[in-house]
C-alpha cells in the first residue's frame, strides 16, 4: 500500500473519497478511530496539505472532520476556509454547536458562548438557541 506522503494531492483526495464511500458502507457510526475514516481523513489531510490553496481539498477534509466527530479540527477547519456556502455553513455550525456544549459541559460558558456565537454567525439552529439559553 502506498503511503499518502508518497502520492499526489490529486491521487490523496481520490483516495480519500473511495475510502469515505467505502466506510459509509462499513460503519453504521462515522467516528475517525474507525479503520476506513481514518483513512480517508489522512488522505484527505494530506491532499489538503499539500496544495493548501485548493479550496476543495480543505473544504472536503472540514467536511470529513465534522462527519467523523473530530469536532476541534471541524471548527477549525471551517473557519479557516473563509466564506462559506449554504451546506458548508451548516456543517461548521453543527461543530460550533458541538463544542459550545462541550465547553458548557466543562462549566466554560465563556468558550461557549464564542462558540455559539460564530456557530449562529454562519447558520442558526434549535442546539445553539437552547445552548445560548442555558449562558
Amino acid at each position: 500500500m502506498t503511503s499518502p506522503a508518497d502520492m499526489s494531492a490529486s491521487d490523496n483526495f481520490t483516495k480519500a473519497q473511495e475510502y469515505a464511500v467505502q466506510a459509509d458502507v462499513a460503519y453504521p457510526v462515522p467516528f475517525y478511530d474507525r479503520t476506513l475514516w481514518k483513512a480517508a481523513v489522512d488522505h484527505s489531510y494530506y491532499a489538503a496539505t499539500q496544495e493548501a490553496g485548493s479550496r476543495d481539498y480543505n473544504a472536503y477534509l472540514a467536511q470529513l472532520y465534522t462527519k467523523t466527530q473530530w469536532w476541534i479540527n471541524a471548527y477549525n477547519a471551517w473557519t479557516k476556509l473563509g466564506e462559506l456556502n449554504d451546506t458548508e455553513k451548516q456543517w461548521a455550525s453543527l461543530s460550533a454547536a458541538k463544542l459550545a456544549w462541550l465547553a458548557l459541559q466543562r462549566g466554560d460558558k465563556t468558550a461557549a458562548a464564542a462558540y455559539v456565537q460564530q456557530g449562529q454567525s454562519w447558520a442558526d439552529s434549535a442546539s445553539l438557541q437552547a445552548i445560548k439559553n442555558r449562558l
